[in-house]
């Protein structure tokens, strides 16, 4: 079974601990309460993080709301914007695929 771990690092003092930062998902619905937990813990508007993000008002509100269908590569610079990064966990290990993606971006 594949999980999708989303792992908010946000720090104002830069003492992070990673393992109490993970946040299990498991829905679009479930993504979006995390992020909207996030930008309100950081205090920012909606308004506020989609300019951030680079993104609509209306995508930030239809990503909290836990919209199925939308475009990942908006959803990663919400997630980069608000200090986070998408770890995969349970996946199988092969090193030359996750350095080959590293390197070139493919």
């Amino acid at each position: 079974m594949l999980k999708y771990v989303l792992c908010f690092i946000i720090s104002r003092t830069g003492k992070i601990d990673k393992a109490k930062s993970m946040i299990h998902i498991h829905s679009t619905q479930s993504l979006g309460l995390a992020l909207r937990a996030a930008r309100k813990q950081l205090g920012l508007t909606q308004s506020q993080l989609a300019l951030a993000a680079g993104v609509g008002l209306r995508f930030i509100v239809d990503l909290e709301a836990g919209k199925p269908t939308l475009r990942l590569e908006q959803v990663l610079r919400v997630i980069d914007a608000l200090g986070g990064e998408i770890v995969l966990a349970g996946l199988p290990e092969q090193q030359s695929a996750v350095m080959k993606i590293d390197s070139d971006g493919a």
